[in-house]
């Protein structure tokens, strides 16, 4: 013994240990007991853990690569000058060349060009050698014979590895790209052994690609270096200044990467990345759910035990301890393998999804998934706190009961009264009413979340309360019903009567089926919901016979005036209605907006367009009107009936909002406007795609026999506008496919949560399944009332349930949808889909209470109330 120690230290420290080896036996002796439900309970976490950690390293590693290929394109340039429009006359380049405190400007044409048979364009950059080197040196094409001559060549390309894969093409081979609907054939000079892996990119000489992309005397960007000294904020300001006052409106001068541009990625892919983690995160929501009904249930089969610690001298404090120490244990081995397999998870799905998971928002990178200590530490303690947070309340409980009373049977319910409140439950609630009314906060719908979280906790806090007046009125009427009658059924009173008595542990019990069926009944509303309007918003606004696209991608295809006027021409041919797409960026913080020109009856333009709401004409006197999209009204504050002005052809022009559409497919925004009011105003008199009416009585395939022998029948893509509802509702599944997956494990975590709960509820029983049989019930007749009591129990959940995720889907659709993607959609139930889900957890209910029963009945009548004695 330490000459420093004293009887009174040595004796606290042998209590602490004894404290220590009492608590790791009565942890591993309920493990051992129970092992099922312990696995259950750190599955739920697991699982919750492993897909909100998995889903933040792809969107983390997707748009971090995504950013980086961006920052990658302007190299070490100070300052950049774009226009609002894609492109901008090139006799502004030298005035900015020449400007004082420049060393070095890079005139940068983008061009996308159009591959043909391929279904994504290839990204060209053309620049000046001579001048990029010192700014973007990844951007300066290597040749294979190692010359210099070949980057000014008219014909030479050079192609990025990941370029090179894709389009199987090898140095010295020709390279087919879409002019229109002619071909351009180009050499692969070199490559680009520098740029990004997964990045197809291709560089060429600004001149050449001016000139053979018929784009002569136009530039997408200026990459200015300061000389040294020059102060680029300044700079930047100045220079902006200038250029507003002599074309105001037209350019944006812009550090690169910084806020503007940040916010510019952000704006791509934020609102899809954060909705996709909180769906993820349902699943651990209904896992807190699961460990509460799971951990208070067995708090109440073990309450003899605790108040037989409790007598033998244990304090309150470490009773409390000990139940905390248990969902701490089944917390950090949940939140271990959730982050665990959240790593696994995410590479895999990286590997055979992408890293938008099929949303087409990153396409063009090829992300890498890297360990993230940070995110792992708070997912981590996520998981842990849920589980404490889901025993806590048991805990406290079986602190405050009196060890006398707790050691007699018959005492649970009275338990449990403190859980059955129903103040802080409407309170919840009413909350939640409140805040699904609140705006959304830097652009996303975080009160609508909010607002989702209290309901359930609500309701699922009102669930004692409702099983109550539900199973008591259900007694009251049945005992009505068979009164005077001397043969009434036994087993159905004894069902209700104790239902109707009992309705906390019910209460309890129907948490983890509330929780999980409402929240996959929402998510299942919402989804068929979506796909539901954006098959009825395709139906309207593809009305034609016909459509004409190109073959490829890219905005270099196209169809020229001579092209449009044979389509006329065609024999059978009503009206041939062309659209021209383009993009203006009306805010440098965010992305650009779809320009879409196109013929649209300013007095019925509801034929064409999904209008919502009433429609302005303008005056003749007026500016022509332009009908824009929802995202328009909440990203940029547009009204019907304002004016705007939008940059066409380097000027900008009045227009009149004349009313307000549903587009499906632009997020970021879509104007449009009459395709005569546009050719006017720009001289562009290309069109993107075709839309073609038919004289009554003409046949489909004669008009695409007649398509397919003109001399540019090989460019064109004739489609049915089935085919097209068909290719839309394919994407959109696709696109779809993780929270397909998410509904389906919130569906295998209702299944097990309802084995868990109902399993560890008749486990807890056996006390009085042993009085009922001394009193002359068989075994077969307990294991009915089992049955019954879990499928009504089970049923209430459901119908419960049902109505919770209707009103949780009344929030997802009516406002976390239109405040995280801008658009509106009705509201549709996919009853096929509930049904089978409902079935499946009334006959997982009745199966697990009549396995449990068969446990619980397996020791024998005495042995099961000896503890009474």
């Amino acid at each position: 013994m330490s000459a420093h120690a004293t009887p009174h230290t040595t004796r606290a420290e042998a209590d602490s240990g004894m404290r220590w080896r009492l608590s790791f036996a009565l942890l591993l002796g309920e493990w051992r007991a129970h092992p099922l439900r312990a696995l259950v309970a750190v599955a739920a976490i697991a699982v919750g853990i492993a897909l909100g950690f998995a889903i933040h390293l792809m969107n983390a590693a997707a748009f971090n690569e995504f950013s980086s290929a961006i920052k990658g394109l302007s190299g070490v340039a100070d300052i950049q000058v774009r226009a609002t429009e894609p492109l901008f006359d090139e006799a502004i380049y030298p005035r900015i060349a020449q400007h004082e405190g420049v060393a070095i400007a890079s005139p940068i044409l983008e061009i996308e060009a159009s591959v043909p048979g391929h279904h994504s364009a290839l990204k060209i950059i053309a620049n000046d050698a001579l001048r990029a080197g010192f700014l973007t040196p990844d951007l300066i094409g290597i040749a294979a014979d190692g010359g210099m001559t070949e980057a000014l060549a008219d014909d030479a390309i050079f192609l990025s590895p990941a370029a090179e894969m894709w389009l199987k093409s090898t140095v010295g081979q020709p390279l087919t790209l879409q002019l229109g609907v002619d071909q351009l054939s180009l050499r692969v000079a070199g490559s680009l052994p520098q740029a990004r892996a997964g990045q197809r990119i291709a560089v060429m000489d600004i001149g050449a690609a001016q000139w053979r992309f018929n784009q002569l005397g136009k530039l997408s960007r200026i990459d200015l270096k300061l000389r040294s000294g020059v102060d680029s904020a300044a700079f930047k300001a100045q220079l902006q200044q200038e250029l507003e006052h002599s074309q105001p409106g037209r350019f944006r001068v812009s550090q690169p990467n910084d806020a503007d541009q940040n916010s510019r990625n952000e704006g791509m892919s934020r609102a899809y990345r954060v909705n996709l983690t909180v769906l993820a995160l349902v699943a651990l929501f209904t896992g807190a759910f699961l460990v509460f009904s799971t951990q208070a249930l067995a708090v109440i089969r073990r309450r003899s035990q605790f108040a037989l610690l409790r007598v033998l001298g244990m304090e309150r404090r470490h009773l409390i301890a000990q139940i905390l120490l248990e969902g701490l244990s089944l917390g950090v081995i949940g939140a271990a393998c959730g982050v665990a397999g959240g790593y696994g998870l995410a590479a895999a799905a990286l590997h055979f999804m992408g890293g938008d998971l099929g949303a087409g928002l990153f396409s063009g990178v090829q992300p890498q998934i890297h360990f993230a200590p940070l995110a792992a530490t708070v997912y981590f303690a996520l998981g842990v706190a849920v589980a404490i947070l889901g025993c806590a309340a048991p805990a406290f409980d079986a602190a405050r009961a009196k060890p006398a009373v707790a050691l007699k049977a018959g005492t649970e319910e009275a338990a449990l009264a403190q859980l059955s409140r129903p103040w802080p439950a409407l309170a919840c609630i009413a909350l939640a009413a409140a805040l699904s009314q609140a705006p959304p906060v830097f652009e996303l719908p975080l009160f609508g979340y909010l607002s989702i979280a209290l309901l359930l906790i609500g309701t699922i806090a009102l669930m004692p309360r409702l099983a109550a007046l539900t199973f008591r009125y259900a007694h009251q009427r049945w005992e009505r019903s068979i009164a005077g009658r001397a043969s009434a059924p036994a087993i159905l009173t004894l069902t209700l009567a104790r239902l109707a008595n009992a309705s906390s542990q019910a209460g309890i019990a129907l948490g983890g089926v509330l929780s999980s069926f409402s929240l996959m009944v929402a998510m299942a509303i919402m989804v068929a919901s979506f796909r539901v309007s954006l098959d009825d918003w395709l139906r309207h606004v593809l009305p034609a016979d016909l459509y004409i696209s190109s073959t490829s991608a890219g905005n270099t295809a196209g169809l020229r005036p001579p092209e449009q006027a044979a389509l006329a021409a065609l024999p059978g041919v009503e009206t041939v209605d062309f659209l021209r797409v383009t993009a203006v960026s009306l805010d440098p913080a965010r992305p650009a907006v779809a320009l879409m020109a196109r013929h649209v009856d300013a007095a019925q333009p509801e034929r064409s367009l999904a209008i919502i709401g009433s429609t302005v004409v303008p005056a003749a006197d007026a500016p022509p009107p332009v009908w824009i999209s929802e995202a328009m009204v909440d990203l940029y504050g547009m009204q019907l009936g304002q004016r705007i002005e939008l940059p066409l052809n380097g000027q900008r022009h009045p227009f009149i909002v004349g009313g307000i559409w549903r587009d499906y497919a632009h997020p970021t925004g879509t104007i449009q406007m009459r395709l005569s009011d546009y050719r006017k105003l720009t001289g562009d008199q290309d069109a993107s795609n075709a839309a073609i009416w038919l004289h009554a009585g003409t046949k489909t395939a004669d008009t695409e026999a007649a398509l397919k022998r003109l001399p540019f029948a090989a460019a064109l893509d004739v489609s049915l506008p089935s085919d097209i509802r068909a290719m839309s509702m394919t994407v959109f599944d696709r696109s779809f496919a993780i929270t397909y997956l998410l509904e389906a494990i919130a569906i295998v975590i209702g299944l097990f949560g309802v084995a868990a709960t109902f399993s560890a509820q008749t486990l807890a029983r056996a006390r009085e399944f042993g009085m009922l049989r001394h009193v002359g019930l068989t075994r077969h007749q307990i294991l009915a009332i089992l049955a019954i009591e879990g499928g009504s129990l089970t049923a209430l959940g459901i119908l419960t349930g049902f109505v919770l995720g209707w009103f949780i889907s009344l929030i997802l659709v009516f406002v976390v949808n239109p405040q995280s993607f801008h658009w509106t959609m009705q509201l549709h139930l996919p009853w096929p889909l509930m049904a089978s889900v409902a079935g499946l957890l009334l006959t997982a209910a009745a199966l697990t209470a009549l396995f449990a029963g068969r446990q619980a009945l397996s020791g024998g009548p005495i042995r099961a109330v000896r503890e009474d004695w």
